[in-house]
């Protein structure tokens, strides 16, 4: 079983910039690095298989280099393309994997390993739904192309149009409890308080 975690670069400016208004250009991509850093440590505690940490634009930036030595995972730099296809090109690399984002700090190691359980107890497809109509991990354990076509990534039918591509593809899909995300201001409510240690938040 393959654990990919998807993440940027945690560059100000150019990471979590929709918190940007709450917590700055550094404080974001500090939260940022922080929460890269917890979804590897899910992905590694829940002994599920081996962790690939895919990143965006490369893997040249020390901290995905450090995250790469301190996880003993390996780098990928993410493919070209919308978040869909490259999520397609990163799960199909090899199958059965799990993908994981990395703004969900409440992905525990225990959900990690339940949904390679699902994968591996047949099903084809697994998702933790995110509360804003997106998703935080999917699973996939057979090629399904056509699943990441046609979706307004970004936008709140995310979860709904995926449901409909696995329904009308055959696929037989778990879905795990959901688990919030962390994308905007109003999120932060979310957000484990030792992450947020020593940001500065606006009122």
């Amino acid at each position: 079983m393959r654990l990919l975690v998807f993440a940027r670069a945690p560059v100000p400016g150019q990471a979590k910039t929709r918190l940007v208004p709450a917590l700055g250009t550094e404080g974001a991509a500090r939260l940022h690095g922080r929460l890269v850093r917890r979804a590897l440590e899910a992905a590694s505690a829940s002994q599920a298989g081996s962790v690939e940490l895919w990143c965006a634009p490369d893997c040249g930036h020390g901290f995905l280099r450090e995250c790469g030595r301190d996880f003993d995972c390996r780098l990928q730099a993410q493919p070209d393309g919308d978040l869909g296809q490259r999520m397609r090109v990163a799960l199909e690399s090899g199958l059965p994997a799990v993908l994981l984002g990395s703004d969900a700090p409440g992905l525990t190691a225990s959900t990690v390993s339940a949904a390679a359980a699902a994968l591996g107890g047949g099903s084809d497809c697994v998702l933790v739904p995110a509360l804003d109509g997106g998703y935080v991990l999917i699973g996939l354990g057979v090629p399904a192309p056509r699943l990441f076509e046609g979706i307004g990534w970004g936008g709140s039918e995310v979860l709904d149009q995926t449901r409909r591509h696995c329904a009308q593809l055959g696929l037989r899909l778990v879905e795990l409890p959901p688990c919030p995300d962390i994308d905007r201001p109003e999120d932060l409510v979310h957000c484990p308080p030792e992450l947020l240690r020593g940001l500065t938040l606006a009122p």
